[in-house]
């Protein structure tokens, strides 16, 4: 058996685990970074990358048919059609190139990379049997003084109706060799709704099952409204407060029960199950550690440090909120930790986007949560309707809305829906990360014509002067 020795071995290689590795290889911390499969994880392979180009391709092919018809731009087509096989290629060939950036910027940081399972004998030694190598050849011992757990998550399997043949996750849906005429959505979480308008827009019919009562619980209901509206214009049957029962018997259609208790089947010949994602705790010998847990997530306090001393854990291994952004900038730190800098995970703002049509973002509180804190806060929306940019574009539905401190005017929240509010999101996170108030945000000059206004105008309107509405 192989042997080698480190000062940091990191296990799994998804948007955590290396930016982890890297850091660190900038820091000269002698790294290796053991995965199973490509570098990039989730993230780059079958999650956020991949799902924002199917989204993007299906944005257009819609875009497309609906000059077919009658454009008030005066855009006149012939009959749309999509290649699929193609599409895939063309989202296959983006995750190519960022995967092997990523294993160009890591061998330039010096890490040294392993494809390989890992297993954890204990928290100083893993051993890991290598991708295409068999037996005691293919097995590696690696000791390490610190150990950085980055396993990521994995989808939730429904029980009576697991992944399988027609029954598929977000992976499968990511990479169709054909699409569905029936797609049955179980699950109206961001994943299950970005990815069921896509395949609405690429042609599927599209029905959508949430056992609560509302699309999105996790977003509150005026920012959902927009959402709720796109979905009945792009003719998405939902039902909400259904819970599903399996596949019928001659598993063409899900079985649904209603709150009341009647039982209706929806016609399916494919089922994506986006329920929720867990995190990966199982099958590398995480139990051996007999580390402090969180519910099914692995505890860590504010610098990712574990119950036990030189082991990390970051990313959706630690729970809620399962972000790839949050994973980059934890696993940032604890390079940076290990180096022997002083820093802790103490993020002002964590922003979330929902892809949408339209997009979601969320950052800090909303009014609805200061509330809670017990905070007298004011909060303020500026629409789209009124906003130039957002003529011109077509996207006039939604609004930005700001939450700050009555007292201060300090900002401790933004949120916004709408045609590319995805794009907001950054100047959101940094005014409250900069502990900006709602003066500064009014005072500064937004260029014209650009939705960034809403921002301005928004603050304008918590301040009692908005000057376009």
């Amino acid at each position: 058996m192989k042997t080698a020795t480190t000062t940091l071995l990191v296990i799994g290689g998804g948007p955590g685990g290396y930016v982890a590795a890297i850091r660190a290889g900038q820091l000269g911390i002698p790294t290796i970074l053991v995965e199973a499969e490509h570098v990039g994880g989730t993230c780059l392979n079958i999650g956020c990358i991949p799902s924002k180009a199917l989204i993007h391709a299906a944005e257009e092919f819609e875009k497309i048919r609906h000059h077919v018809h009658d454009s008030p731009l005066g855009i006149v087509v012939g009959e749309a059609r999509i290649d699929l096989a193609r599409t895939v290629l063309w989202k296959d060939g983006i995750v190519k190139r960022l995967t092997g950036g990523v294993a160009a910027l890591l061998k330039k940081s010096g890490v040294q990379v392993v494809n390989g399972w890992a297993r954890i004998l204990d928290g100083k030694t893993v051993e890991v049997q290598e991708s295409g190598k068999a037996g005691l050849e293919g097995a590696m011992r690696i000791s390490c003084e610190h150990l950085l757990l980055a396993t990521g998550s994995q989808a939730v399997e429904l029980p009576f109706m697991p992944f399988g043949d027609a029954v598929i996750s977000a992976t499968e849906a990511l990479s169709p060799e054909s699409l569905p005429r029936q797609l049955v959505v179980v699950g109206a979480g961001y994943i299950g709704l970005e990815l069921g308008i896509a395949y609405r827009k690429l042609g599927a019919e599209v029905t959508v099952v949430e056992a609560m009562e509302r699309l999105l619980p996790a977003y509150d209901d005026e920012l959902v409204k927009p959402v709720a509206a796109s979905l009945r214009r792009l003719g998405v049957h939902v039902h909400l407060g259904c819970s599903v029962l399996g596949l019928n018997t001659a598993g063409d259609a899900v079985r649904l029960r209603d709150a009341a208790g009647n039982e209706s089947e929806a016609a399916s010949d494919r089922v994506l199950v986006a329920v929720g994602r867990k995190p990966r705790i199982e099958g590398w010998g995480l139990e051996s550690l007999l580390l402090d847990m969180n519910g099914r997530a692995v505890k860590v306090d504010n610098q990712c440090q574990t119950s036990m001393r030189q082991v990390w854990a970051i990313g959706d291994l630690t729970g809620e909120p399962m972000l790839a952004h949050r994973a980059m900038a934890q696993g940032e730190m604890v390079a940076e930790i290990i180096s022997g800098k002083r820093r802790h995970f103490t993020p002002a703002a964590m922003p979330a986007v929902c892809f949408t049509d339209p997009e979601i973002v969320v950052v800090g509180m909303t009014p609805h949560d200061a509330e809670r804190a017990g905070m007298d806060c004011i909060s303020a929306s500026f629409p789209f309707v009124a906003n130039g940019r957002a003529m011109t574009i077509e996207g006039t539905d939604g609004f930005v809305r700001v939450v700050a401190r009555r007292d201060n005017h300090l900002i401790v929240g933004w949120q916004a829906v709408g045609r590319a509010v995805s794009e907001l999101s950054t100047a959101f996170s940094q005014s409250i990360e900069l502990g900006a108030q709602l003066e500064d945000v009014a005072g500064t000059i937004h260029a014209h014509p650009t939705l960034g206004e809403a921002v301005q105008e928004a603050a304008l309107r918590a301040l009692g002067h908005a000057l376009h509405i």
